[in-house]
């Protein structure tokens, strides 16, 4: 189970619960005060917002090598089961692989993403640091030692068993789902993700904030 919870409560009693799935690894980091100030906005209008450290992330006393999806998806899960009321989850890029075992009643995911895409994102960023430190380095090398050792990829160490399953993991169907982009036909604002350090949009943060209100009342969720 999550170790630490980001809990933002609303004024008086909540319309709803939102379940907030960061993005995994590196990018909970690029992304987090942005997801704080939707919750802020969340919790302003009503909605009661919570932010979890996943094991091995953050505040976790568990150590990243011994976490896996799995592992994730099931603490995930613990929380949502512990939540009172109408339950969203919302989830952001890689946050949406380990969202479907909560039990709630209704799912919004932003610009979610496999991950076989972020594990090639993070080889990549391991391959650069490498030449850049004047070691000869290749993803094919890297994913060779990756079944049977633990690898440092973009300040992460990561298990076998955590590479083997984001190889082939995919965002699994739950409903009701509301999936949206970002950018051009979907919510203004920047990919945070893809910054080298931590930033903050408030505009993004807004826009997070009120899709989220806008589904969960076309859901009837409030």
């Amino acid at each position: 189970m999550a170790e630490q919870l980001l809990h933002i409560a609303p004024p008086g009693p909540p319309r709803a619960s939102v379940l907030v799935v960061p993005p995994l690894f590196e990018e909970a980091n690029r992304s987090r005060r942005t997801l704080v100030l939707a919750m802020r906005a969340l919790a302003a209008q009503g909605f009661a917002a919570l932010l979890p450290d996943l094991p091995g992330q953050n505040e976790s006393l568990a150590t990243l090598e011994s976490a896996d999806l799995a592992q994730w998806q099931a603490a995930l899960a613990d929380v949502a089961a512990g939540i009172g009321g109408p339950l969203i989850v919302a989830s952001v890029r890689g946050g949406a692989l380990i969202d479907h075992r909560a039990k709630a009643a209704a799912w919004w995911r932003l610009a979610p993403v496999g991950g076989a895409s972020l594990l090639r994102t993070l080889l990549r960023a391991r391959v650069a640091a490498d030449r850049e430190a004047g070691r000869d380095s290749s993803i094919e090398r890297l994913q060779e030692a990756a079944q049977s050792e633990a690898l440092l990829l973009a300040g992460n160490r990561l298990s076998p068993a955590m590479l083997a399953e984001l190889g082939s993991a995919e965002a699994q169907p739950v409903e009701p789902l509301r999936s949206v982009a970002l950018g051009a036909g979907g919510l203004a604002g920047t990919p945070l993700w893809l910054r080298a350090e931590p930033d903050e949009d408030a505009v993004l943060a807004a826009a997070i904030a009120a899709d989220i209100i806008a589904w969960s009342e076309q859901c009837g969720v409030t």
